[in-house]
């Protein structure tokens, strides 16, 4: 099969894994978020740290915007577990590490990630390898989205309920997809079970950023470009608020990522602080 020709996560998925880790290994303590498990399924040596995207002092916005949206969505999964939510679905799931970094909460759930069908067998294979395992509570799903795959139906066969409560989470997607594609996303998860809780992030158009952090993103768009991963769709917070309560959500919020910094990096002392550019919409049914 085609996909099989295939088994790597994209560059996205690990560029991600690594500067979360970098969080961790540059960054002065308090850590907003540590995980370093994402680090050791996407390498086997030292010599990430010399890539161009990896420089510590040049992308540190970007690095703080990506532990920031993490630990908001594992926090809002926390929350909803204590409120009884038996379930986790994370769509575009990557080098996500919830399940191996978080067990303790994890096994209280039904965790369900999905992805390409590449992305997954490869993952599933490092988690072996490196002695996580697959337990029974984590399901990778394999969706093939290029051949048009169904991911309700795929995730459906996996064990998912409909009928209970879920937390659903995409970040880092709605950029890549069609404005048309992300609103039928949301039709679908409108229809989940009341008490269920959508997060998704969403990128801002150029003139919502601000001006400082305009730079570092216009220069992304050609790499995404050139990668195969072009930005396509970008919202303004109104537009995807519509879009979620035109779906059908009972409640709808936005949640900015400058409020992200004022939660999770004031007071520090080596300013660091999320770039601009990327807001989430988090709506419950």
């Amino acid at each position: 099969m085609a996909h099989e020709q295939n088994e790597v996560p994209d560059s996205t998925a690990v560029r991600v894994a690594l500067w979360r880790a970098m969080h961790v290994q540059v960054d002065a303590p308090p850590h907003v978020f540590e995980d370093e498990v994402g680090l050791q399924l996407a390498v086997s040596d030292d010599g990430w740290r010399r890539r161009p995207d990896m420089d510590p002092r040049a992308t540190s916005g970007f690095r703080a915007a990506i532990v920031s949206r993490a630990r908001f969505i594992e926090d809002l999964v926390a929350e909803q577990v204590d409120h009884g939510v038996p379930q986790y679905v994370i769509l575009g799931a990557g080098l996500d590490t919830f399940a191996q970094r978080r067990p303790e909460i994890a096994a209280r759930l039904r965790v369900f990630e999905i992805d390409q069908p590449g992305t997954q067998a490869w993952k599933r294979q490092r988690l072996i390898e490196l002695g996580y395992g697959v337990p029974d509570w984590l399901r990778l799903v394999p969706v093939d989205f290029e051949a048009g795959g169904d991911w309700w139906k795929q995730l459906s066969d996996a064990g998912f309920d409909p009928g209970r409560p879920a937390v659903v989470v995409s970040t880092g997607v709605t950029m890549y997809l069609t404005k048309d594609a992300t609103a039928a996303t949301l039709r679908r998860l409108a229809d989940l079970a009341p008490g269920s809780t959508l997060a998704m992030t969403f990128m801002l158009p150029t003139e919502l950023i601000e001006d400082a952090d305009r730079p570092a993103l216009e220069a992304t768009k050609p790499q995404a470009q050139a990668s195969g991963t072009p930005f396509i769709s970008f919202y303004t917070p109104r537009e995807m608020l519509a879009l979620a309560r035109d779906a059908g959500f009972k409640d709808a919020q936005h949640v900015s990522g400058t409020a992200l910094a004022d939660r999770y990096f004031a007071d520090r002392t080596d300013g660091l602080r999320p770039s601009s550019g990327e807001d989430l919409l988090v709506a419950t049914t």
